[in-house]
């Protein structure tokens, strides 16, 4: 974890309320993984005071900008205007100076062995499953990605992951692009085909209670990355507890989002008590 106080390469709308940022950061990459986070100072006056929390989308580098300098490294994230906070973002312009703290959290395990694997992304919760699809098919495995959105400008970065090798099926609530219906309906009939396989799945939580269930039923191992609010993002606000599985009165279990997660095995987490809990943020981690 490191805080960077840095500047904007690129700032580029990709979809109606969506963009893309490029922000320099030397050294990221090397202790990035999939499924983590930065948190991200707006703009450096109040308001807002407090960091937008981000998944990372990618990290990587561009040319320097002559001959004898080293190559600038970057963090990418993807974000949805939802927002004060998220507007100014949209604002910003490259050479713009910002700060960002990271990387932050737990992210996927990838460890497992190899084999078929379902990636499962609803709206703006396909922005941690890009480098995940990208270390799965680096560690030879066989990635599916389902994309899911209420319409088609919800269906992000459908070049990008086909470009690793990820085969995609996209589904959409109004049919405005690929399947018209559920991305849920399509992960049961994917795993009634390949149920020897591995879900992993990052969204809004009606969307993830599903998949759980769904993943119950097939008894799939399943990893989820929540989208829940967070104001420190290393664990000193408690503002992104979870109930964890077991949960009662007498023995609590409570989990925290940004430092236990945002990443967890489902089996882990108490799905009476999330799946209650709509806390789509439209872009936190």
């Amino acid at each position: 974890m490191k805080n960077y106080r840095t500047k904007i390469i690129s700032n580029q709308e990709i979809s109606p309320g969506y963009f893309r940022m490029k922000i320099l950061a030397p050294g990221f990459g090397e202790n990035a993984h999939a499924g983590q986070f930065i948190m991200f100072r707006v703009q450096r006056s109040l308001p807002p005071l407090l960091r937008r929390p981000f998944g990372i989308f990618r990290t990587g580098f561009l040319p320097a900008d002559c001959d004898g300098l080293p190559p600038k490294e970057f963090v990418e994230i993807v974000y949805k205007v939802v927002g004060s906070g998220t507007s100014i973002m949209a604002e910003l312009h490259e050479g713009d100076k910002v700060e960002l703290l990271g990387p932050l959290g737990n992210g996927f395990d990838c460890t497992s062995r190899k084999g078929e694997k379902i990636l499962v992304g609803g709206g703006i919760g396909l922005v941690p499953l890009y480098m995940l699809a990208g270390e799965l098919v680096a560690n030879g495995c066989k990635v599916r990605l389902l994309m899911g959105g209420r319409t088609r400008d919800d269906i992000l970065a459908v070049t990008e992951f086909e470009r690793l090798g990820v085969e995609t099926y996209i589904s959409t609530d109004d049919g405005s692009l690929g399947e018209a219906g559920l991305v849920t309906q399509v992960l049961e009939r994917k795993l009634q085909k390949y149920p020897e396989t591995e879900v992993f799945t990052c969204g809004p939580m009606p969307m993830l209670a599903a998949v759980h269930d769904i993943c119950v039923k097939y008894k799939t191992p399943l990893q989820v990355s929540l989208e829940e609010s967070m104001a420190c993002g290393v664990g000193a606000c408690l503002g992104c507890v979870v109930k964890g599985a077991g949960h009662t009165e007498e023995k609590p279990s409570y989990l925290c989002s940004c430092k236990v997660g945002p990443v967890f095995k489902s089996q882990y987490l108490d799905w009476s008590a999330l799946g209650k809990n709509d806390n789509d943020c439209g872009g936190c981690a």
